[in-house]
């Protein structure tokens, strides 16, 4: 990597164009080059490899030839090999963060410290992870009868086996984490892996995968693919080596990727959108409930999927926590993520911004009021949305319903317990709610009766061993902690003549 004449901007690296990483070695692309773009200054980053579908179904083969050895590889030498990768990682972690800041638009303390140390931590998790029992024993069993004939005991042990090759498609707003969330827990449990990014943001990727191979990663255990036509990801799931496919996206994506994975059997981990309703009552903290609601705003600059976007308030503090959002609103900097000052940072693309004002176009429209927010910020470069929040809707708008996966907050009014609970029912998601209150006990009663993978309690905090995964239209399966060593494992029974 390079720097510029001011010392701050990534810009192509010296070495020339990524190549594809298969089978433990930098291919060249079939399909030449596209140029990733910085969000915030529409400056090329750097060229990533077109992948043709043959090369992508080389991956796979490359992971199929690679699984046998690497899942009877000692789960102390994988253990070795997934904290020696975070360690690289750590060590590299101004470069790392800086190309992450530039290629996704996040802010350099965001780049920093939920990327690349995220991204580390994962792997430092699932080196522990690693030497996890696998066995269950399982009480002995009288048979009365049987096949072979009289009565006997029955001994059975439950044991975890890798899944085979695993197909990881990550998204975009989090170019360390979510990869790392991915491949350490697959490659924990003795799968193999292709991983294939975001096209918006594959760089950081291929620094894993140079992470990994330093690391002792074997040849073919891990291969990245990248492209930014829609027949990479697609050849990356119906490869006929994949045996499971591990994705966090859209849900209409997510839909097309389950059609393919139903007629191949294929297994699958899908983390899909969300429309997170925060329930706020007359007895909440209001500055607490404001804070955490307002990291829709500024974290990722919304594009998040556990972000609290439907914002459902008691009519007791309606008005004062409407009043609480908009001053929180106005008063974040919007702006360069390199500067120190700045916590909203562009969005992704030039698309999704557009994306993103045509909602609220429609959310004027459909006859929201929009209290801070809608604009365009007057800056040079980049691609920039205003934090924006609407009050008064209801729960039939589009942007009540809809995931819009930027800097907007929907706030609705209702009266009493029953009222909110239907209220946040009334969604095609179920990823992550959120319920504010002081009463303890009507916060924990509230969260048991919500159709969601998580309830945050008075905050927006996650604990990062609880299972996470969503109910309805926001996934299949749970990951995180030792759920994911499950993810990416089969179970296999033993039984015998006791």
């Amino acid at each position: 990597m390079t720097r510029d004449g001011a010392g701050e901007r990534l810009v192509v690296r010296d070495e020339g164009p990524e190549r594809l990483f298969i089978g433990g070695r930098w291919v060249a692309p079939e399909l030449g080059h596209y140029e990733v773009i910085d969000p915030a200054t529409e400056e090329v980053v750097g060229l990533a490899p077109e992948a043709s579908r043959e090369q992508v179904y080389a991956a796979a083969a490359a992971a199929r030839e690679a699984f046998d050895g690497w899942s009877r590889t000692a789960p102390e030498e994988r253990a070795r090999i997934l904290a020696r990768t975070a360690d690289i990682i750590r060590d590299r972690a101004g470069p790392y963060a800086e190309l992450a800041r530039a290629e996704s638009g996040a802010t350099t303390a965001t780049a920093r410290g939920m990327q690349v140390a995220v991204g580390a931590a994962r792997f430092d998790r699932y080196a522990r992870g690693a030497l996890e029992p696998v066995e269950e024993p399982l009480p002995p069993q009288i048979s009365q009868a049987g096949p072979m004939g009289k009565a006997g005991v029955l001994g059975a042990l439950a044991v975890r086996r890798p899944v085979g090759v695993v197909t990881c498609i990550t998204s975009y707003n989090n170019p360390w984490a979510n990869p790392a969330g991915k491949i350490a827990p697959a490659l924990a449990m003795g799968n193999t892996v292709v991983v294939k990014p975001a096209p918006q943001d594959p760089l950081s990727v291929f620094r894993l995968a140079e992470a990994l191979a330093a690391a002792g990663v074997p040849p073919g255990v891990v291969n990245v693919v990248t492209g930014s036509r829609p027949d990479v990801g697609e050849a990356a799931v119906d490869a006929p080596d994949v045996d499971m496919v591990s994705f966090t996206g859209s849900t209409a994506v997510g839909r097309a990727i389950a059609e393919t994975c139903g007629r191949g059997m294929k297994r699958q981990l899908m983390e899909l959108g969300g429309k997170g309703a925060a329930l706020v009552f007359d007895d909440a903290d209001l500055p607490a409930a404001v804070a955490g609601i307002g990291t829709t705003f500024s974290f990722y600059s919304g594009q998040i999927c556990t972000a609290p976007t439907r914002v459902l308030a008691q009519r007791g503090v309606y008005e004062r926590l409407v009043d609480g959002l908009a001053t929180y609103a106005a008063a974040l900097k919007v702006g360069d993520p390199r500067d120190r000052a700045t916590v909203v940072g562009p969005v992704i693309s030039a698309a999704h911004r557009d994306r993103i004002e045509t909602y609220v176009e429609l959310g004027r429209k459909e006859g929201a009021r929009l209290v801070t927010g809608g604009e365009r910020p007057a800056l040079d470069s980049g691609w920039y949305v205003a934090p924006t929040l609407f009050a008064d809707c209801t729960s039939g708008m589009r942007i009540v319903r809809e995931e819009i996966f930027g800097p907007v907050v929907a706030v609705l009014p209702f009266d009493d317990e029953e009222e909110a609970v239907a209220l946040a029912a009334d969604s095609d998601y179920g990823l992550i709610d959120y319920v504010w209150s002081g009463d303890v006990a009507r916060a924990f009663r509230v969260a048991g009766r919500l159709r969601a993978g998580g309830v945050g309690i008075n905050t927006v905090g996650r604990n990062m061993e609880a299972p996470f995964g969503g109910f309805k239209q926001s996934g299949v399966g749970r990951d995180v902690g030792s759920y994911a060593l499950h993810a990416y494992s089969e179970l296999q029974s033993l039984v015998w003549p006791g």
